[in-house]
């Protein structure tokens, strides 16, 4: 399996360069050459599989035995959805029942019956528990073996390898405890989170880790604009490498690494809690997997990581009718669906539902790519207009394509509020920030999620992060007595270890009085390589 930019199919890599790259040379994404097809018979043979052992079905396909053998991929597939999660003996991600004559705290979301990932009914439709790893959210099951992959290529390299993240909240700490969990001198981290916009629970996750390896960073601006300094260090790289190939030179010591969901590895890893939750919904329908069991699925939408990695599974013959987004204020995906106008805005609006404040979500391309079917060219023009003009506009052919395949609602703080309340009041469920935003999205688009004793519809909403990450939010929609609830029945011992932990100080990017963003960015990109030069490892 070879990997290709979006924007020019000509430019071709191994999985490992694919891996390491994050972007194409050109500021495409990588994307593999091609999406194999996945019979009735095969997804019917994955139902019995753990989730290691699906992950390791799904993700063998897309990693040519030659980079990784056998042996080493289920070493890491183990690796990845055992350690740190709460039933690692019984998958990954539970689906499991809450609601009507089933209502509970989830004996305080440990899954302890249903696996690492349950897919639970509440009310009317099943919920996938994506949060029961390490970091308390679905990042886990994306990142830990996005980081074994690279820690396990970094060591058979002898090769030094730092990692840059920026994080509105959840990638960071899934990648900091990944890689403090690698315990390999070759794999170092620098992850950055924007001051003050992040909840205190998820910096403590980052700021209390004591490692060498691990560099934190707070910086002053919005949540996506350190995506620039870092794509930029990537891309000047792949070029300085491509110079240094061309002499005959591959001898560099240390390279940087992008782990936010642009690297192709994120949604390759993240397609297989799609396949597991649609096998889990047939499991509890009483249904064989395949054609005639459609599943729709509901999803927190920002960066649009998993809605790719949802494209690309029913790509490959996954049965999923529509991908639902749920966006908040910070609404580029939902106009994009609606309108066809995939339009940057001037700022971003500070949100409840912190982490998926986005304004130009990186999968997007990806998603035109495979809706084009593989027309790198248009998608190239499409995307050095988005470049250049922060605006693109999708034609009427295109965006009906688009309008088949996804559908989307914007949900105002207000509005998610009130559903957090309903979901508890209703179902005795607790949900987060993000997950209340997926529910009310649900409901506007006419799935009627939150509703005792009705007949339960194939529609899945992804929960994507415990509450325990969201006190404010939660306090906010339900007040001091609720968060009290639900820190007495529902908060996980995990968590509370995390709370009396001492924190590390960050190291702080500045922005200087009377700079334009484009400056301040050029001086971070210089603080990012000093801070690089200085950290630990062999």
């Amino acid at each position: 399996m070879k990997y290709v930019s979006t924007r020019n199919k000509s430019i071709r890599r191994s999985f490992e360069e694919a891996l390491f790259s994050g972007y194409s040379p050109d500021g495409g994404l990588f994307v593999p050459e091609n999406l194999p097809k996945i019979s009735s018979p095969e997804l019917q043979s994955y139902a019995s599989l753990s989730f290691p052992s699906l992950a390791y079905e799904v993700v063998r396909a897309f990693i040519s035995p030659e980079e990784v053998s056998d042996d080493d991929l289920r070493i890491i597939c183990q690796k990845s959805f055992h350690d740190g999660f709460d039933a690692p003996d019984d998958g990954v991600v539970p689906v499991v029942p809450v609601g009507s004559d089933e209502k509970s705290f989830h004996d305080g979301f440990d899954a302890p019956d249903d696996g690492v990932v349950p897919v639970v009914p509440v009310g009317s439709v099943y919920v996938a528990e994506l949060f029961h790893g390490p970091t308390f959210c679905f990042k886990d099951l994306g990142m830990r073996g996005v980081i074994n992959l690279l820690s396990h290529f970094s060591a058979k390299r002898h090769r030094k390898t730092t990692l840059l993240a920026a994080t509105t909240g959840d990638t960071g700490p899934a990648a900091v405890h990944a890689v403090a969990n690698s315990n390999n001198p070759y794999l170092g981290i620098v992850v950055h989170y924007p001051r003050g916009q992040i909840s205190a629970f998820q910096r403590k996750q980052m700021t209390t880790v004591d490692s060498p390896m691990v560099a934190v960073v707070s910086f002053d601006g919005g949540g996506d604009d350190m995506d620039r300094p870092i794509k930029d260090l990537l891309t000047e790289q792949q070029r300085q490498h491509q110079q240094e190939e061309s002499r005959g030179d591959t001898t560099a010591d240390r390279i940087l690494c992008g782990v936010n969901s642009y690297n192709i590895g994120r949604p390759l890893m993240q397609m297989v809690h799609f396949f597991w939750t649609y096998l889990r919904v047939c499991e509890q329908l009483g249904k064989e997997p395949g054609e005639d069991t459609i599943v729709d699925i509901v999803i927190p939408t920002g960066a649009m990581g998993n809605m790719c990695a949802g494209y690309m599974a029913k790509n490959m013959g996954l049965p999923i009718g529509k991908l639902c987004a749920g966006t908040n204020p910070n609404d580029i995906t939902h106009r994009a669906i609606q309108t066809g106008k995939f339009h940057r805005a001037d700022e971003m609006e500070q949100t409840l539902s912190e982490a998926i404040n986005i304004q130009v979500p990186y999968n997007f391309e990806r998603i035109l790519y495979f809706l084009t079917g593989h027309d790198d060219a248009l998608v190239r023009q499409w995307m050095t207009t988005m470049d250049t003009t922060a605006k693109l506009d999708i034609d009427s052919t295109w965006l009906d394509k688009l309008q088949r395949n996804f559908c989307s609602a914007r949900i105002t703080d207000e509005e998610m509020c009130q559903v957090m309340v309903r979901v508890k009041e209703g179902l005795g469920y607790f949900v987060d920030p993000h997950t209340a935003v997926a529910f009310a999205a649900a409901d506007k688009l006419g799935y009627h999620p939150i509703q005792e004793n009705a007949q339960r519809k194939p529609v899945v909403i992804f929960a994507t992060a415990s509450p325990c990450k969201f006190q404010e939010a939660v306090t906010v929609a339900l007040g001091e007595e609720g968060w009290a609830e639900y820190e007495n029945a529902a908060f996980p011992d995990r968590a509370r270890e995390l709370i009396t932990k001492d924190e590390v100080q960050p190291t702080e990017y500045k922005w200087q009085e009377g700079c334009t963003l484009e400056e301040v960015q050029t001086s971070w990109k210089k603080n990012v390589i000093e801070l690089v030069d200085s950290m630990g490892g062999v």
